[in-house]
């Protein structure tokens, strides 16, 4: 790759970082993308609802804040166009090059940012290079700025390239709260793949190092408990009220008590709770942010539903009311073998490639699941791909950040695949 690509990767990456957007609210993220995808020249570009299947969104916010961020984004410099598409959290893009026979090529990158406080030391690069996060508790702290850059350099490289057949390259919102995998995935745009790529960068793999097809994904479900109970006065007549947070404690105690399956990893997890409105009154009203996951959608459903038993069962005993939501959820997935050798073939032969692994777990969740499903129920392949990057902190940390060499390295790695594919697919 030319130094002046390089150059440009690299420019477009922090500008990406120091505008970092969470989930359903990646306006800036989604104009400055569809200023680049227009810069390359592509044969189709659709954009927010053209997308996404918008009922299947999971997790979305609620007006008020889709509006503050869309605000937000006009003021950073955001494309009115692109604004007025995206409104109401219809985030994202999609770009097609259409190159004539042969086949169909898709590769997912995700653009969505978190909820953290990036940090201000001087040994953070983001911070002594004046492209820290200037969307204050928030940013890109699990690389999805990188996924987006290279995501936007592999369709330039294939669009200079003598490929032969149809790429798509999808954009996708909202990972980081397993919201948008879905929502694409049952757009249509991907039933007519004959293979698909999803990338992630770092997972602790250092800069220069591929690995081919990440297997290990957790399925998962995320949900809200509340617990309706009835208040009294905790000194005088308590025996009058309905303690909601007796139900909530009794609920969290017991989901860490579920017996864990023979069959594969299962995890549980009440991850924020809260309740109450003073310490003399018995409360009326509590509620819980939990999760369970599976090395299997199968093992995800064991756990989920013993989770909604034990909640009702603490509801129950403590003669409160509980209404249990799924804020989202996302399935297991395998990638392909086949495709994942011609990956790592290709690796072999790219500048900065030092080492290769065919597989590894990634030992976490990911909405690219749902994406790798529809596509392999369709009879195609997919394999998620993991890029290496030294970063000095880890994944969902405040000092997170990645190896800029290894931008280059993920834009050869997935435009030398997509090129071969398209001489020989699989």
């Amino acid at each position: 790759m030319e130094q002046s690509s390089r150059d440009r990767l690299v420019e477009l990456r922090r500008d990406l970082h120091r505008y970092p957007e969470p989930a359903w609210r990646e306006y800036y993220t989604t104009s400055r993308i569809v200023a680049e995808l227009e810069r390359i020249g592509v044969d189709d570009l659709l954009v927010g609802p053209d997308v996404l299947d918008a009922d299947a969104r999971m997790a979305v916010p609620d007006d008020d804040e889709l509006d503050a961020w869309h605000d937000r984004a006009r003021d950073a410099g955001a494309r009115s166009d692109v604004l007025e598409r995206t409104r109401g959290g219809l985030t994202g893009a999609m770009a097609v090059l259409d190159r004539g026979e042969g086949p169909t090529v898709g590769l997912r990158v995700d653009i969505d940012a978190l909820p953290i406080t990036e940090s201000t030391g001087g040994d953070h690069a983001p911070a002594s290079g004046a492209f820290r996060s200037e969307n204050e508790g928030y940013m890109h702290a699990c690389g999805h700025d990188a996924h987006a850059t290279i995501g936007v350099g592999v369709l330039e490289a294939v669009a200079e390239s003598d490929f032969q057949g149809t790429l798509k390259v999808f954009f996708q919102p909202a990972e980081e709260v397993i919201g948008g995998g879905r929502a694409v995935a049952e757009s249509g745009h991907l039933d007519d793949l004959d293979h698909l790529l999803a990338i992630h960068i770092g997972l602790d793999h250092p800069t220069g190092e591929v690995v081919a097809g990440v297997d290990g994904f957790l399925a998962v479900r995320q949900f809200e408990a509340t617990f309706e109970g009835e208040s009294a006065h905790a000194g005088g007549h308590p025996s009058q009220g309905r303690d909601a947070i007796q139900a909530l404690a009794t609920a969290v105690q017991n989901l860490h008590a579920i017996r864990r399956h023979g069959d594969g990893a299962t995890r549980v997890n009440a991850g924020v709770v809260g309740g109450g409105t003073a310490t003399n009154i018995v409360a009326e009203q509590a509620h819980m942010e939990g999760e369970v996951r599976g090395e299997t959608t199968e093992l995800k459903e064991y756990m989920s539903e013993r989770a909604d038993t034990v909640i009702d069962s603490a509801a129950t005993i403590h003669d409160c009311a509980v209404t249990v939501e799924t804020t989202a959820e996302a399935p297991s997935a395998e990638s392909d073998a086949d495709l994942a050798a011609v990956v790592s073939e290709v690796a072999g032969d790219v500048a900065g490639v030092d080492s290769r692994l065919d597989s590894d777990d990634l030992g976490g969740s990911e909405d690219a699941t749902y994406l790798m499903n529809r596509v392999q129920s369709q009879g195609g392949l997919a394999s998620f791909v993991g890029i290496g990057t030294d970063h000095p902190g880890g994944h969902h940390t405040p000092t997170f950040d990645v190896d800029e060499r290894s931008l280059a390295i993920g834009v050869d790695v997935l435009a030398g695949t997509i090129e071969r594919l398209g001489e020989n697919p699989v």
